[in-house]
């Protein structure tokens, strides 16, 4: 077989995938020690097969921190880089918006990215024939169906309409596998998650081996984040309603990122890591190597929180790792394991703060309310007086936009560093601005990324993936 051949089956999930198996020197699921041995089909059988092969699917997650790190933050005005260095052009290109198609973060997260959405549709390709509990058999689905449509929607934000498949294709298949409309894609998004909630695929919560799994609660608040990108406001807002108070805001907004206090009450789905098994800790994200080095902010977070008693800026302070020369941002502090040499905080992807945010926002797409009493405002100030800041007056939002300016201003506040800043601003309309802000100026049509180089090639028919327009 050509290597040409090699990489469309890679890419196109032909191949069987690596499954990594369950170590037994811990009692949590996500402690997901790799393996070398490719597993091939006759283990889709039992239930114990298929929770090693759903467990692969969360264990793809945790090598996708570059994209919350490069494509999302550098992106935003939360980071830049002052001139690229040794092995930071790429990352340089993306922040200065002059990226190419031939960007390797871009090539390295796509194929990352279709790998796991093949390590799920192997599963769903395969569970419906399986024989064991009925009850389990939903869940594995359900959790395959959620990692799936996770994985497919950060795509969807970085490329737009891609490629995407339901079931494990044929090679001829995939090459012929085209662009979805703006319509399909919201359908397959949107379809998934309904469907898991409907049908009750996933429990609203576990007991202490398997927290951080997925529950309903994640699947409902990644759907309002989908309507809320595909402009369907109102079935946000319904669905976001029926999730207030089933969570908490905790008193103290530093409490949310304590290693020690993992999985809270305020977290809805994380990306999990434990520091002490080989692999499945992490490198340090965010880290200086003394605390005088340069941090990469940009003047706009640099002043974010300017002026106010904000909570929230004490999570940015860098603080010294004992016995090691590395620094790390309170919010991602963690000691490091000697024996392993790795860090084990979580990253957090959703959590209560952004249902609560989202219900606001979406109360005020659907219809602004100049009322103090209104449910957006409630919902917003939920968020803000947590931080230990005052109220903000109707009067400081006197209309629909300046509303929605506040709300991206308090999204900004509440998440940086956590990957949600470029989409927010994307999704908002503030995109363009804080660029320009950043002293750069972009066109419209950066506002996606270009599609890979070597996917265009590999197709290489411009009918069926074409270059986004622009690049």
């Amino acid at each position: 077989m050509t290597a040409y051949l090699k990489k469309v089956f890679l890419l196109f999930a032909v191949l069987v995938a690596f499954i990594p198996a369950l170590t037994s020197c811990t009692d949590s699921f996500f402690d997901l020690k790799p393996d070398d041995e490719v597993i091939g089909d006759k283990v889709y059988k039992t239930e114990n097969d298929f929770e090693l092969a759903v467990n692969a699917c969360y264990s793809k997650l945790q090598t996708q921190m570059d994209f919350y790190i490069e494509m999302c933050e550098y992106r935003s005005d939360n980071l830049t880089l002052k001139a690229p260095t040794a092995g930071t052009q790429d990352r340089y290109d993306i922040d200065m918006f002059r990226e190419t198609s031939a960007n390797g973060i871009l090539d390295k997260l796509w194929e990352n990215f279709d790998n796991g959405i093949y390590r799920c549709n192997k599963i769903l390709d395969k569970i419906d024939n399986a024989e064991f509990n009925l009850t389990k058999k939903k869940q594995f689905k359900g959790e395959a169906m959620f990692v799936r449509a996770l994985t497919t929607f950060n795509m969807y934000r970085a490329w737009g309409n891609v490629p995407v498949a339901r079931r494990v294709l044929s090679v001829n298949d995939a090459l012929l596998l085209g662009r979805p409309s703006d319509q399909q894609m919201y359908e397959y998004l949107a379809g998934d998650l309904e469907q898991i909630i409907t049908e009750n695929m996933l429990p609203e919560n576990y007991d202490s081996k398997d927290v951080g799994r997925a529950t309903s609660g994640a699947a409902k608040a990644l759907l309002a984040k989908v309507y809320l990108t595909f402009k369907q406001p109102q079935k946000a807002a319904n669905l976001l309603q029926s999730m207030i108070g089933s969570y908490e805001l905790l008193p103290n907004i530093v409490d949310v990122f304590d290693v020690n206090n993992k999985m809270n009450r305020e977290i809805i789905f994380a990306v999990r890591y434990n520091k002490t098994i080989v692999g499945e800790g992490h490198g340090a994200w965010y880290s200086l190597t003394n605390l005088t080095d340069d941090n990469n902010r940009t003047d706009a977070l640099n002043h974010l929180y300017d002026g106010t008693d904000d909570d929230r800026a004490d999570l940015l302070e860098y603080l010294q790792v004992p016995g090691v020369n590395t620094c790390l941002m309170r919010k991602f502090y963690d000691t490091r394991d000697e024996s392993t040499r790795q860090y084990g905080s979580d990253n957090i992807l959703i959590r209560y703060s952004d249902v609560v945010l989202m219900y606001a926002e979406a109360l005020n797409e659907v219809a602004y309310s100049g009322s103090q009493d209104s449910e957006a405002l409630k919902a917003l100030n939920m968020v803000h007086t947590r931080a230990g800041l005052t109220p903000i007056d109707i009067a400081d939002v006197p209309s629909q936009d300046e509303f929605r300016k506040a709300i991206l201003l308090e999204r900004q506040k509440e998440f940086p560093y956590e990957g949600h800043r470029w989409f927010d601003s994307v999704r908002l309309g503030g995109a363009t601005e804080a660029a320009a802000a950043d002293g750069k100026s972009i066109n419209d049509y950066q506002l996606l990324y270009p599609i890979p180089l070597s996917e265009i090639e590999r197709i290489n028919n411009t009918d069926i993936l074409w270059q986004n327009p622009g690049y």
